[in-house]
């Protein structure tokens, strides 16, 4: 069934800047097809008006006309024929997409331990014995612990993050699980309390 007028807005034209609306755009497209530049200039000028009348309270903002006219070319996709009363070319900047950004992609073989242990793990394979060395292989071991019973990733004996730290280290760092004590507080009480409250 079709009926003039009764259209949905996946079957229009995307709008160019949707905070104007349809209407507006649709009078962009009718002063660009005007044939005199004077017509054109005057429409133009409504055109910005009315814009202006969307967003009074853009008044204040500096250079608040100067970026009407901007997003009045960017609408048109530049192609209204008029003596603009500003420089809009910085509009041709605006109107591009900005590239998009790399993501790191790590290669973690165990991905719940996450990047930034990986990288103390990579840190504690060339360093010298000594405090320092100690200290960062106690903290790190006790945040791979904490990773281990926040993520419920299968068992976080202590045993077991010894091993990891050794096998992760080409093993260069052992744990005696003798003399290290882990302390990395009662995680796993919130986390069962959680579960219940979902249950």
């Amino acid at each position: 069934m079709n009926i003039e007028g009764l259209d949905y807005n996946t079957q229009r034209d995307k709008l160019v800047l949707p905070e104007y609306g349809r209407e507006v755009q649709k009078m962009v497209e009718y002063a660009t097809n005007l044939k005199t530049k004077a017509e054109r200039q005057r429409c133009a000028e409504t055109i910005i008006c009315i814009m202006e009348r969307m967003f009074p309270q853009s008044k204040e903002n500096v250079n608040h006309r100067r970026k009407l006219w901007d997003h009045l070319a960017i609408i048109s996709d530049f192609k209204l024929d008029i003596d603009y009363p500003v420089d809009i070319s910085e509009a041709k900047h605006i109107s591009e997409k900005p590239s998009a950004l790399g993501y790191p992609k790590g290669e973690n073989p165990v991905k719940h331990y996450g990047s930034l242990v990986f990288e103390l793990l990579g840190k504690l394979k060339d360093m010298p014995e000594g405090k320092e060395k100690d200290e960062l292989i106690r903290l790190t071991a006790n945040q791979m612990k904490r990773n281990l019973v926040q993520w419920s990733h299968g068992s976080s004996e202590d045993e077991k993050v010894a091993d990891d730290v050794e096998k992760l280290t080409d093993g260069k760092v052992k744990i005696d699980m003798k003399a290290f004590k882990f302390n990395v507080g009662n995680l796993k009480e919130p986390i069962e309390r959680r579960r219940k409250k979902k249950n």
